[in-house]
């Protein structure tokens, strides 16, 4: 007989400055509580109305985060010291002075600590974004911090098993020593009535993205298939705000596209509506090492949802959709043409009006029960429990 889960009575002090805004905590959260785990959260908050941490522009706001950020340790680090003895110290996004500052004191109280690392600041900022360049001051501060996190966190996890090697592969860290947890999504929020409403005969195909206008996303390419369908019944909506929305706005000013609709932002609460009004709905198309090895959220929501979905192909996406149901249009990464190709035959495919139901299968496995397993299959029972 297979030993019990160390969910039911294991104890998580969830500790730090981590973001609460973004759904990847409330679900983790939720999920180890509906496994059994106990959670204590012993958190102060840094990040609140900030979307995208890295849009953060003006000296003396950057200055006034970071004191903002460092004040809160010396009562974070209290609260730790006083807390309940945990079975493990669970510390959140982004996390990389948390874990530094906490794990010599849960050192010397013998607990573990796991981190959800849940992607690298340095992969992002440098490599992704290219907001840094390698060789500058502040990044090689921001690739040393991060390497004195991950060697001093007892358990280290992202989002996805490619995710994962990607940073033991960017820190030279043995093979397995990063684990992985599903963002999953907030299923009760997203999902839809079924059957939904049939198109209406001659109706335009209603295609949906929202997210950050990051290089990740690879809007540029979504953009540039708008352009390739500019004169089919196709209508485009885009929703978001971030560091390329100024190259988007230049090209739709060189080549203004009118069934294109690109909306600043939608409120989180809003989202079920957009996607339920979206006939395909969009991930990502970008082409970097990153965008190859995550999962985003709007993927999750999309999947509980019920709703077809097109994004490029990765070993990521295939962790989750493999293989790829119908309604499922996976594509090679920055190739406009393709992604064309993909609304294409999705319009051939809606044109009987039906709006079939989707990814069914897959709605318990992406809920938080199951996050909350996978945390503790994967993460709590590598540190001694169960």
């Amino acid at each position: 007989m297979a030993p019990p889960l160390p969910g039911p009575g294991l104890r998580v002090l969830w500790w730090g400055t981590y973001d609460a805004g973004k759904p990847r905590p409330r679900i983790l959260a939720e999920g180890l509580r509906a496994v059994g785990a106990t959670v204590d959260e012993c958190r102060a908050p840094v990040w609140e109305g900030i979307e995208d941490k890295s849009q953060v522009t003006g000296g003396l706001r950057r200055l006034s985060l970071l004191l903002r950020w460092l004040a809160r340790y010396p009562g974070l680090l209290v609260r730790f010291v006083r807390a309940p003895r945990p079975d493990l110290v669970l510390v959140g996004f982004p996390g990389v002075l948390d874990v530094i500052l906490v794990a010599p004191l849960a050192r010397l109280r013998g607990l573990p600590v796991a981190w959800d690392m849940f992607m690298s600041l340095y992969d992002t900022v440098v490599l992704d974004r290219r907001m840094v360049s390698p060789g500058s001051l502040a990044a090689r501060l921001l690739r040393r911090l991060e390497a004195m996190a991950l060697r001093l966190a007892h358990r280290v996890f992202l989002d996805t098993e490619a995710h994962a090697r990607r940073i033991e592969s960017l820190y030279g860290l043995p093979p397995g020593s990063c684990g992985a947890v599903w963002v999953g999504a907030e299923v009760e929020r997203f999902r839809l009535p079924e059957p939904q409403a049939a198109r209406a005969p001659g109706a335009p195909l209603q295609v949906l993205f929202y997210g950050q206008l990051i290089p990740l996303h690879g809007v540029r390419t979504i953009v540039e298939a708008a352009r390739l369908t500019r004169d089919e019944a196709v209508r485009w909506t885009l929703v978001g705000r971030g560091q390329d929305a100024p190259a988007i706005r230049r090209m739709l000013d060189e080549t203004p596209l009118p069934k294109l609709r690109w909306i600043d932002w939608v409120d989180y609460g809003q989202l079920k509506d957009r996607i339920a009004e979206a006939d395909l709905c969009l991930g990502i198309f970008g082409t970097s090492g990153k965008a190859e090895s995550v999962i985003p959220n709007k993927v999750f929501q999309v999947v509980a949802a019920g709703r077809p979905l097109v994004t490029r192909d990765s070993p990521a996406i295939r962790e989750l959709l493999e293989p790829a149901p119908p309604c499922v249009y996976l594509v090679p990464p920055g190739d406009p043409e393709a992604l064309a190709g993909a609304v294409r035959a999705h319009a051939a495919r809606a044109a009987t009006g039906l709006r079939e139901p989707c990814h069914r299968p897959l709605a318990a496995a992406i809920a938080a029960p199951a996050i909350g397993r996978q945390f503790v299959e994967r993460i709590a029972s590598s540190l001694g429990r169960g």
